[in-house]
């Protein structure tokens, strides 16, 4: 994997990744996210060599949790099962967290897979409230990082 880089793709082409990792099993329909086609959504591919191997979408968008004015979500961040371990899930992740920060995001926050909670930790993430069921998916954590006080 000598040649890993991140850039903006469409909403189309999370689909697969989204569909392989996160949605494994369920119909399509369930990979498209509300939001998905927004001006101000944006859609990150982690690639090695020209293959796609990772996508996060970042949506500008409150959740009742928090009063910050300026929020974020990360939703349907996935790295392909074979790319898994090795790092790569990070490298999206900090681009994610970068661009938040270059548009002086207040917080960026998310629903976390319960085996994922770790991982973001690792990222300096915090659980806010207790876990709860997405059905048919499993157990999940509000996580968020603060960006002001």
């Amino acid at each position: 994997m000598s040649n890993i880089k991140i850039k903006k793709i469409s909403h189309l082409e999370t689909i697969p990744v989204r569909s392989e990792v996160l949605r494994k099993g369920k119909p399509i329909e369930s990979c498209y996210f509300e939001g998905d086609e927004l001006e101000e959504t944006v859609h990150f591919g982690l690639f090695n060599d020209e293959i796609l191997i990772g996508v996060a979408s970042i949506f500008k968008t409150k959740s009742n949790h928090f009063s910050e004015e300026k929020q974020y979500q990360l939703r349907g961040m996935a790295v392909l099962e074979d790319y898994q371990g090795k790092r790569l899930g990070g490298v999206l992740l900090e681009e994610a967290i970068r661009f938040v920060q270059q548009n002086q995001a207040d917080i960026l926050w998310f629903n976390a897979r319960e085996n994922a909670v770790n991982f973001y930790k690792n990222y300096n993430f915090r659980i806010f409230g207790k876990p709860f069921d997405i059905n048919g998916i499993g157990i999940h954590y509000v996580m968020y990082m603060n960006f002001v006080g």
